[in-house]
């Protein structure tokens, strides 16, 4: 039988998130978007719910939702990649630097990472980010976006509570009356 080593088992509990998260994000994320790139040609689109949602195969060159989009080689896609790593490189930083107890920004962490990683995984790969869900109303369209698009938003929306929470219940807390 193979034992596993106790130093494995004792790995924080907020990595093991991170690896959880992260490993599901960039599994359902890379594989959507296999499954674009074989079954659907660029710029076509499926209906799923007619006059709100279809599935469309798009490439992003540029960062979120398209801004500065535009040709996928040269300076601008060196800068995406470069703005990329530095991104994950802080966020590292960041979730290790947060507390065991700090459960729900350890996981919004997760979800950015995890949504950055997948879409540096298409630019490297393919020089542009494929993109494919698309929610609309009449004209009103939003811009397509992928899982890791998702993830990212989730994660930045997890985050922005977390931090709204801990500033009421900063302000909450009576404050102590001392002598002047």
């Amino acid at each position: 039988m193979y034992d596993i080593p106790r130093e494995f088992l004792l790995i924080k509990k907020k990595y093991w998130i991170l690896v959880i998260v992260c490993a599901v994000v960039l599994f359902l994320d890379q594989w959507t978007k296999a499954a674009i790139l074989e079954k659907l040609p660029l710029h076509q689109r499926i209906a799923v719910i007619p006059g709100f949602f279809d599935l469309t195969h798009v490439r992003n060159t540029g960062g979120a939702f398209g801004i500065f989009g535009g040709e996928k080689s040269g300076l601008g896609g060196f800068l995406f990649l470069a703005v990329s790593i530095v991104a994950i490189g802080i966020l590292l930083v960041l979730f290790i630097k947060s507390k065991e107890n700090e459960k729900t920004l350890g996981f919004a962490y997760s979800l950015i990472l995890s949504g950055a990683f997948g879409n540096l995984l298409d630019r490297l790969r393919l020089g542009e980010v494929v993109d494919f869900l698309e929610f609309y109303v009449s004209s009103f369209r939003w811009p397509a976006f992928n899982i890791a698009d998702s993830a990212i938003c989730v994660g930045i929306g997890l985050m922005a509570l977390e931090l709204i929470l801990k500033e009421e219940k900063r302000s909450a807390k009576p404050k102590s009356l001392k002598p002047k």
